[in-house]
């Protein structure tokens, strides 16, 4: 099945989830997953860490993935990888019926400046498996609505996603983007540039006051608008959301319990917002990050009407 065709008939619904770092957390994933299968998704991708370096737990949850009915879309990067070692994994992949991916540059190593790899950017890696597999694979790759931070402007950044475009990406899977109004504007310029990709803009559930920030901050430089701002201000754990607890594990603001569950609840209602506008902009997928949860991720869905399950 090829999704970005998929994505011209119909508003796909998909998920991320990550390769659990403990054995309980790989014990539960497979219930994760047949939670998640109700709203039947159409594909499922799992992210991939820099350099392969949990790349055996991807292809085990990709395997899942595969087997609990949902396409897998896995994740891959450039970071620390050679051109040898790409194929070699990549036909690990398709052996084992993995024949989706999401191909990113990937977060440079802590303390270097290029990605240790025989690529340095993600258009060539998609040049790379369309020369090597032709369409053997289909490929998405990566939209940053507010633009990257390592890109010197949105222009410029327009014109490496027409690039990738060129160089045989099938569809987009965005950053998440809080700023609506900034979203609308990089969906017309990149239009105007002759992308022509479907776009399956990804979604973070706001749950978490520490998360949230850190996702925004920590590596995409996203702006939060107001509304989050201030509901972030309104339930602020003192001293800081990052250590909001002492030695003993107590919580330093004695309105903690109360903060913790009318953010959380406020972040739903946030969330289910969102979709709502993406739906009405006449997205083609709504990528949800389902974080390894699917008790949260299914009241954002059953609230924003994305699944019925009749």
């Amino acid at each position: 099945m090829k999704l970005a065709e998929a994505m011209k008939e119909k508003m796909l619904l998909s998920f991320e989830l990550f390769p659990p770092k403990t054995e309980k957390g790989m014990e539960n994933l497979p219930g994760t997953i047949e939670h998640l299968c109700r709203y039947k998704p159409e594909y499922i991708s799992c992210t991939y860490g820099a350099g392969g370096g949990n790349v055996g737990a991807n292809r085990e949850v990709c395997q899942m993935i595969k087997k609990a009915g949902p396409i897998p879309v896995t994740h891959f990067t450039v970071i620390r990888n050679t051109k040898e070692g790409i194929k070699e994994q990549l036909d690990q992949y398709l052996a084992e019926g993995v024949d989706h991916m999401l191909a990113l540059r990937g977060d440079l190593p802590l303390g270097e400046t290029t990605t240790c790899g025989d690529f340095d950017y993600a258009t060539d890696l998609v040049k790379f498996v369309k020369d090597q597999y032709g369409d053997k694979f289909e490929i998405a790759v990566a939209g940053s609505p507010e633009g990257h931070i390592a890109c010197r402007s949105l222009e410029a950044d327009i014109s490496v996603l027409r690039q990738k475009q060129d160089n045989g990406a099938d569809y987009i899977m965005t950053q998440l983007c809080w700023d609506m109004e900034q979203f609308k504007r990089w969906l017309d310029a990149i239009r105007k540039a002759g992308v022509t990709m479907p776009v399956d803009v990804g979604i973070m559930p706001i749950l978490d006051q520490a998360a949230t920030i850190n996702m925004a901050l920590s590596r995409n430089g996203c702006v939060m608008d107001r509304e989050l701002s201030r509901m972030i201000s309104r339930h602020w754990l003192f001293p800081n959301p990052f250590n909001p607890k002492d030695s003993d594990g107590k919580p330093l603001d004695m309105f903690y319990d109360k903060k913790v569950k009318e953010f959380k609840e406020e972040g739903i209602e946030y969330t289910v917002r969102q979709i709502d506008e993406y739906r009405a902009l006449g997205v083609n997928g709504i990528h949800l990050y389902a974080l390894n949860k699917w008790k949260d991720v299914s009241e954002i869905i059953e609230r924003s009407g994305l699944r019925t399950l009749v």
